[in-house]
């Protein structure tokens, strides 16, 4: 599972990049997540003739993945197609891994050197996959996220909604793409960490928290459907499933 820690370090970076709003930085996320794949890599003693090729391959499907999501969420269409790119390389990947080389390397060294409190129970493999998971949480997660959305119609593409002059689901609860993260990394955290029920609280007090919202949107009428209940607590319901779904495949994927 080397390999796809390494590529979803990549890839988690590479979105957080691209949603920070300056055009300077977003231009630069791809090359930046690329380096930092292939740099992580080399660190992690992936320096087999196998490991190279992989990580060198993986910079397409990484770049592929950029371009179709923000397709999607800015003219709409092709969000199939970024979901099953970035599934497929992660099976492929997977698939894969016994070619990789035993991780170990720099980062191996400085593992051993640091001697941390739980070092004893942490591999280089399991540290890749912590960090990989991790960065994916944070900002990848939210483009999976919209991605579902759109492809149910319960978030429309920015261009879409721009050119009707409508309203967003998510202009009405507010917070989502900051939230959103937060509670990943809790499920995760909370859940390497065997607090099973503590991850189990946090997803119950989500709802609890946005109560409110989702009732005070009931008596708006000027969301498309002419119903905002319909399609705030649709938002609100695909949203949060979707991105539980994120944390828990990744705390199993960790564990």
């Amino acid at each position: 599972m080397t390999w796809l820690a390494v590529w979803l370090f990549g890839v988690g970076l590479t979105d957080l990049l691209r949603a920070v709003d300056h055009p300077l930085v977003r231009r630069w996320a791809v090359p930046a997540g690329g380096l930092a794949l292939v740099a992580l890599g080399l660190l992690a003693g992936l320096t087999g003739t196998a490991d190279v090729v992989a990580l060198v391959a993986s910079l397409v499907p990484l770049a592929g993945w950029v371009a179709l999501s923000e397709r999607s969420l800015s003219r709409g269409g092709g969000h199939v197609e970024a979901l099953l790119l970035l599934a497929v390389t992660a099976l492929s990947l997977v698939a894969l891994s016994g070619l990789a080389s035993t991780p170990g390397g720099l980062l191996g060294d400085w593992l051993s050197w640091a001697d941390l409190p739980f070092s004893d129970h942490l591999s280089v493999e399991r540290l890749l996959l912590v960090a990989g998971f991790f960065v994916t949480n944070l900002a990848t997660g939210n483009v999976i996220v919209r991605l579902v959305l759109v492809s149910v119609g319960a978030l429309r593409p920015s261009a879409n909604a721009g050119r009707v002059n409508q309203t967003q689901p998510s202009d009405k609860l507010k917070g989502g793409r900051l939230l959103g993260p937060m509670e990943r990394v809790f499920i995760l955290g909370l859940g390497l960490a065997g607090q099973i029920t503590a991850a189990s609280i946090v997803i119950a007090a989500k709802g609890l928290i946005r109560f409110p919202e989702l009732q005070s949107a009931k008596d708006d009428k000027t969301s498309v459907k002419g119903d905002g209940i319909d399609e705030v607590t649709e938002y609100f319901l695909v949203g949060s499933f979707v991105s539980w779904l994120v944390a828990l495949g990744s705390l199993a994927l960790t564990r």
